[in-house]
């Protein structure tokens, strides 16, 4: 099949159009001697070169938008040259237009322009200031495009935001897009007379015609060119007066929102979260915020969680708007994107990486200072706790396939910076930070932070400058614990070994191994960690261990009574699986309820979840822990993560004949935690919203059936969100009444986000002409938005019609190149997850190792990027080989023989 990219046809709609009018856009170019600089993207040589010849960036940017498919502008880039040679601008927009060099009619820009570079002749340039002028067009689209559009489907209005990280701005105007040269801007959007605009700048003035309104923004501190940003449209704004500095004086905060949301959006809560934020965080880092106005907007089809951009920042509509009554788990992470996007106006915005290969110095920061001032603000939520569950499973489970990559990533070109997103940055290295602060202390941690955010203010900085920082506060260095943590590919899993006798420990050994040797090589991880050994009725001793070579023997232990169960990462102060021993399964099999400390609970049901995915505990085993534990199980969090262990133990892991056996007990346990009206809300929604999505049999089919022709489920409030969950499970079930439940469910809810989900629910369908439609729609629509692409991705890979759907594996693979260049940074993640994820056996394992091995030529980060999402699939092939239908154990039997002892 042949692909057509959204933005291709743009371009070559823009090509067609100029030349009827007797133009090109671009032709023949004149290049530099090394054609490398203006190859596409940007590349690291062109980067490094014009960091050492260029300083002191600004841009004065004018732009005019509209309901319309392009728009107009015109940049002038002011730099101060500090030695010889052409001057490379980045854009990949529609078309140059009009320029001047410094005053002077420059004729030939569209000429030396090749479509991904304008390159500005030395000979019109000088040493010292130079001012660049150049009017552009930019397309405006739902998808593939820097500037996004939107519509409203409650009142037609339309609406525009941009998203330019990471390598986008140079898709918004001609520019230097580099994160290191960073610039003052200075911006003016014209706009239709009844739109309103933000910018990262304040509103200094708004000059209005008839037709339109010029609002004229203050010029911005310093920022990497991915950072700005601008929306317009008719906005609503709400205004509060919030103290965002420590001891600072009241100040103006907005937040935008579409005016059909208007009276659903909690703007006086969110104002004030983010405004608490910003003073927690300028007393911890010393450094008050230091951009000139703080304002947020609640944008529609948002492809991330959040967007930091100074001044203006952007938030996900649906993740903060709730339809229906938000759960606790919800209530958090809407508290902790807020706090992660906060944190970034210094980590990230304040202080920026010099390239994308340090990509974790703001994103690993952000999520580790939303946690610790999460803890902080918050004591009752067990921040920590809540940091474990988002962070550690994930993280674990990228870092422990073939296809994991250091925390610093070599990038060659920014056109790659795509692939360095995903778990490695935001949940790896967050947790190597609170390995870090376990190690140096909290006071020599924040004393080095403080450090490194002075000596880098409005600059640049790589990990090993936070490195030093953080060392030289704790007067110890840390060159070989980076080389350790940063640069090495993996983790390390570590297994305990507990030796008794006479009711005492004789000896207990900690082993590690790489979980990948072939990716990290041999050699242990520094690592320290805080041992329990836990006794029910006297309390617990915790020995604070140092892991340094392949065994380590806890010496401390010699002698002590034997406990009931060891694990050797109390408190997640560590980053390694581990593997609990025999002993202590045994016993937490039985007991794990009696463990109070829900933290504690939640890290041990994650150690025995890691046993399953190791193939050394059987699902089934695991299921029937699951079946026992949760009635009494009364964390809202850890019951959520449970069920859907549990569901994943007997859906995904356990084979057919071992799903259909236990799936009874499990619909259940699921349909009696939704009722029981003695658990939070929390609790019985997670139970609920399983039950939707493992409904298979018959009597669960109905039940579907007649919750949707109420108003409750379960005696639960029944909303939008969750009815279309239902519709979606009945439309993949293929049940009789679907298409018209689907069409009820359309007319019941018109709205854009009803759209959105109607959407969804028809990828479902177990269909070959609608496989078909979907597939070709996803690539062929240019006023598709990404964000309805990616929602519908599982629906369309129910993992139940793999055989349907598995005929576009490899066309799936085969658009990784396309989907890397016109995507958004999240996408190729989710598209790899749905594609291989949908798929369990081991023909579609086989057919996935015959592609990657006829594709050798594979661009290495999207091999690595299939390889790690190929684990999945090994791991349930595997385990499932492992543990067939003979290892269903019996209600209220241990099952204990279906457990390998760990390597």
């Amino acid at each position: 099949m042949r692909l057509t990219a959204p933005l291709r046809l743009l371009r070559t709609a823009a090509i067609a159009a100029s030349m009827a009018l007797g133009t090109t856009v671009f032709e023949a170019q004149a290049q530099p001697a090394d054609a490398r600089m203006v190859a596409p993207g940007v590349p690291a040589e062109l980067a490094a070169a014009r960091r050492s010849q260029l300083t002191a960036v600004a841009y004065d940017l004018a732009l005019t938008v509209s309901t319309q498919d392009t728009v107009a502008g015109t940049v002038t880039v002011a730099f101060t040259r500090r030695r010889g040679g052409d001057v490379i601008l980045d854009f990949r927009g529609l078309s140059i237009g009009a320029a001047s060099v410094n005053g002077a009619n420059w004729t030939d820009a569209a000429a030396a322009w090749n479509g991904h570079h304008v390159v500005v002749p030395a000979a019109r340039l000088r040493l010292g200031r130079n001012l660049v002028t150049l009017s552009f067009t930019t397309p405006v689209a739902s998808s593939g495009a820097a500037i996004i559009r939107t519509r409203d489907a409650s009142d037609s209005s339309t609406y525009l935001y941009t998203l330019l990280v990471p390598s986008d701005a140079n898709l918004l105007f001609p520019c230097f897009d580099q994160p290191d040269l960073k610039a003052r801007v200075t911006l003016r959007l014209t706009t239709p007379p009844t739109w309103r605009a933000l910018a990262n700048g304040a509103t200094t003035r708004t000059d209005t015609s008839a037709h339109s309104v010029t609002h004229h923004f203050a010029t911005t501190k310093p920022l990497s060119t991915y950072l700005v940003a601008f929306a317009a449209g008719p906005w609503q704004v709400h205004t509060r007066r919030e103290i965002i500095a420590p001891g600072g004086a009241p100040v103006v905060t907005s937040m935008f929102v579409r005016a059909s949301r208007a009276q659903e959006a909690e703007s006086d809560t969110l104002l004030a979260m983010n405004a608490r934020a910003l003073r927690w965080l300028g007393s911890y880092f010393g450094v008050p915020y230091g951009f000139d106005k703080y304002d947020a907007l609640l944008a529609p089809a948002f492809p991330f969680g959040g967007m930091e951009h100074p001044g203006a920042v952007f938030y996900n509509e649906e993740s903060f708007i709730y339809r229906e009554r938000p759960t606790t788990s919800q209530l958090l992470g809407r508290q902790a994107t807020t706090f992660h996007e906060v944190a970034h106006q210094w980590f990230g915005d304040y202080v920026t990486m010099r390239w994308f290969d340090d990509l974790w110095l703001k994103e690993g920061f952000a999520t580790f200072m939303a946690a610790r001032m999460q803890a902080a603000l918050e004591p009752t939520s067990n921040a920590w706790k809540t940091f474990y569950l988002r962070n550690k499973p994930t993280a674990y489970g990228t870092d422990a396939t073939a296809g994991t990559t250091p925390v610093w990533q070599a990038l060659a070109n920014l056109d790659q910076a795509k692939s360095t997103y995903g778990p490695i940055v935001y949940n790896k290295a967050p947790a190597l930070l609170r390995q870090l602060e376990f190690v140096v202390g909290p006071r020599a941690f924040q004393a080095g932070v403080q450090q490194f955010l002075r000596q880098h203010a409005y600059g640049n900085a790589t990990w090993q400058s936070l490195l030093a920082a953080i060392g030289g506060a704790a007067g110890r260095d840390l060159t070989g614990w980076g080389r350790q943590w940063m640069l090495r590919p993996g983790m390390p899993v570590v297994t305990q070994h507990v030796e008794m006798a006479n009711g005492r420990i004789t000896r207990l050994r900690l082993a590690q191994r790489p979980a990948q040797p072939g990716v990290s090589g041999a050699g242990a991880w520094p690592l320290k960690v805080q041992v329990r050994l836990h006794y029910p009725n006297q309390p617990a001793v915790s020995l604070p261990v140092e892991l340094r070579g392949d065994t380590t023997v806890v010496s401390a232990a010699t002698g002590r009574a034997a406990p009931a169960f060891v694990f050797a990462n109390e408190g997640d102060y560590g980053y390694a699986i581990v593997l609990p021993d025999a002993m202590s399964v045994a016993w937490l099999e039985q007991h794990i309820a009696s463990v109070h400390d829900d933290f504690l609970r939640a890290m041990l049901w994650g150690a025995l979840w890691d046993l399953v995915r190791e193939g050394d505990l059987a699902p089934a085993r695991f299921a029937r822990m699951a079946l026992r534990a949760l009635p009494g199980e009364r964390d809202e969090q850890l019951a959520a993560t449970l069920v859907g262990r549990l569901v994943a133990s007997v859906s995904r892991y356990a084979t057919p004949a071992v799903r259909d056996t236990m799936l009874p007990d499990v619909e259940r346990l699921l349909l009696a935690g939704a009722h029981d009206t003695t658990s939070t809300y929390g609790e019985r929604k997670s139970h609920l919203d399983a039950f939707v999505a493992l409904a298979q049999r018959p009597d669960a089919m109905r039940q579907l059936q007649r919750w949707l022709a109420g108003d409750s489920a379960a005696g639960l409030p029944l909303r939008a969100p969750t009815r279309w969950a239902m519709v979606t499970r009945l439309v993949a079930r293929r049940a009789p009444d679907a298409d018209s439940l689907l069409a009820a469910e359309r007319r019941r809810d018109a709205t854009t986000e009803g759209q959105r989900l109607a959407f969804v629910a028809g990828a479902a369908a177990p269909d070959s002409a609608t496989k078909q439609w979907y597939f070709e729609r996803w690539f062929r629509d240019a006023s598709l938005n990404e964000e309805w692409v990616t929602s519908s991705l599982r629906a369309f890979h129910e993992p139940e019609q793999q055989l349907l759907t598995r005929r576009y594996l490899t066309d799936a693979l085969d658009t990784l190149p396309w989907i890397q260049a016109n995507r958004r940074i999240f996408f190729l993640g989710s598209w790899l997850s749905a594609t291989i994820g949908g798929q369990t056996d081991l023909d579609a394992l086989t057919l996935l190792d015959g592609w990657l091995a006829a594709h050798a030529n594979l661009a290495p980060d999207l091999r690595q990027k299939v390889l790690q999402v190929r684990d999945e699939l090994e791991r349930t092939v595997r385990i499932r080989s492992r543990y067939g239908a003979t290892s269903v154990a019996p209600p209220g039997s241990t099952g204990a023989p279906a457990l390998r002892t760990p390597r």
